[in-house]
């Protein structure tokens, strides 16, 4: 009984995130997080342009609030939104504005639209990108166009977690277009990825940092002591021999 509520609580949060995503066109949305507080069900939606979402006077937040509320059987939502720092890391939003592009150019441009895409998630210091685009494109027979550039995993566990994807389709008059995208964000750590540190000062330099000026003796004073500590067994040496042999009569 217990998988079974769990297996329904997940069925609903999807759910809940298809629907905000559908209701959210063209507004920067990229992704829908749910967590249960004691006070209710908190959702937080990652968006680039949350002015959008929360309308004037916060209109759409509330009217967002009463469809969830209703249509989802939900307590008492709280709906947070939150801004995306760098939109063009995001592959969500970047497939939302490739399906902009299309819709609105067609698919005569889409080769165009395929490399500007490219180069500004580069530019904004992806490691790698992949943007397939496929279906009746640029002709009446389907095919598919790979646009790619950097360095992408494309297996391992870097490849399924580290690794950002998303779909979407683009509807037009020839039909419908599909575009995949996957992004390699600067921030992921690599298995081979190896940075070796220089050592600026050696060991000695260290030691003598570590002693004051004030201690350290003058060298004249050092070779003195020298010559003292040679010289004191030969005196003594000299005098045991006298000592041990008796005067001559």
């Amino acid at each position: 009984m217990i998988e079974r509520k769990f297996v329904a609580q997940r069925i609903k949060e999807f759910q809940i995130q298809e629907f905000i995503q559908q209701n959210l066109k063209s507004v920067g949305h990229s992704m829908t997080k749910m967590q249960k507080t004691p006070v209710g069900e908190k959702i937080t939606i990652y968006a680039s342009r949350p002015g959008l979402i929360v309308g004037r006077k916060g209109e759409n937040i509330k009217q967002l609030t009463k469809t969830l509320k209703k249509k989802f059987n939900l307590e008492n939502p709280q709906i947070e939104i939150s801004e995306v720092e760098n939109p063009m890391l995001d592959a969500t939003m970047v497939v939302e504005r490739i399906v902009d592009s299309l819709e609105r150019f067609g698919t005569q441009r889409f080769k165009g639209i395929g490399h500007k895409m490219m180069s500004e998630v580069i530019n904004a210091g992806a490691l790698g990108i992949e943007i397939i685009i496929s279906g009746k494109v640029p002709s009446a027979r389907a095919k598919s166009w790979r646009f790619y550039s950097g360095y992408l995993k494309k297996c391992g566990d870097i490849a399924l977690t580290g690794v950002r994807r998303a779909m979407g389709a683009a509807q037009l008059k020839s039909g419908t277009i599909g575009v995949k995208v996957s992004i390699m964000p600067p921030d992921i750590k690599l298995p081979d990825s190896i940075a070796l540190r220089e050592e600026k000062e050696t060991v000695a330099e260290e030691k003598k940092k570590e002693i004051p000026e004030d201690k350290k003796e003058p060298k004249g004073k050092k070779s003195e002591k020298k010559k003292e500590i040679k010289e004191e067994p030969m005196e003594k040496e000299e005098g045991r021999e006298d000592q041990g042999t008796a005067p001559e009569q």
